[in-house]
């Protein structure tokens, strides 16, 4: 059995479309929308509405962590335009062209930058969409938990610890545990270019300790500290930044 894997996907739908080529079936953790290239700002919807300069202020406030300046230029740009309305035309257009590169099978759960509601809309016969649920693939039971937890960065689909722990407790035991963010461990959590660690969740470091599945698979952080750790007798994995790499990490069993 084979199984390709990618995350952080974040508007490549050329390679995504060859994502599934020689596997069984294709698992994807999320984060397919692309708001703001953080290596290429000329590139995703932040952009395309306000410009490259703009885009550069608002990627070096960020990057400095200067977040309430970046929000409130943010605001000014965003004064006297429907933003809900530009947003989401904007994201319908992007998840049209990706929902339909995707392979059938597809697995697929949510990140912190998709938006949930639209997602029934576009997924196909053949594209399975799981949060706070398993599924049997080629006789290994794969839990998803899908989106993040609150940031400052406050990225659409971000919700509550409570929450989030109660979609991991819902999955009970499974082989693979697949989410978009990854286990609460500096090592994992830690993005070496942005020079920040993005959040993490205890309760998926619980769950790997408690549940001790074969693999703990994730993305979330573009450029780790650590893509790959054992704890215990799960091999943890951030499987890529698949708009970067456009390759896939392959699961065989």
């Amino acid at each position: 059995m084979r199984v390709h894997v990618v995350s952080d996907v974040h508007g490549n739908a050329t390679d995504l479309a060859k994502a599934g080529d020689g596997a069984d079936a294709l698992l994807c953790l999320g984060d397919l929308v692309l708001f703001l290239d953080y290596a290429d700002h000329s590139r995703g919807i932040f952009p395309d509405l306000f410009g490259v300069e703009n885009a550069d202020r608002i990627v070096a406030l960020r990057t400095a962590r200067r977040f309430e300046e970046a929000r409130a230029l943010s605001s000014r740009l965003w004064s006297g335009i429907d933003r809900r309305a530009a947003t989401e035309e904007a994201v319908r257009r992007q998840y049209a062209e990706l929902f339909a590169a995707f392979p059938s099978p597809t697995y697929a759960t949510y990140g912190n930058v998709d938006v949930p509601p639209l997602w029934p809309e576009y997924a196909r016969p053949g594209t399975t969409v799981l949060d706070g649920e398993t599924c049997d693939i080629g006789g290994l039971r794969f839990g998803f938990v899908g989106g993040g937890l609150p940031t400052p960065m406050r990225t659409p689909y971000e919700i509550d610890e409570e929450t989030y722990a109660a979609k991991i407790a819902a999955l009970g035991q499974v082989d693979v545990l697949c989410s978009h963010i990854p286990p609460e461990v500096p090592e994992l959590c830690y993005d070496t270019v942005a020079r920040r660690f993005e959040r993490g969740s205890a309760a998926l470091l619980e769950a790997v300790r408690e549940v001790r599945p074969r693999y703990h698979l994730f993305g979330h952080v573009h450029q780790p500290l650590t893509r790959r750790m054992r704890i215990g007798r799960t091999e943890c994995v951030n499987v890529g930044h698949f708009n970067a790499t456009g390759t896939p990490w392959v699961l065989t069993w």
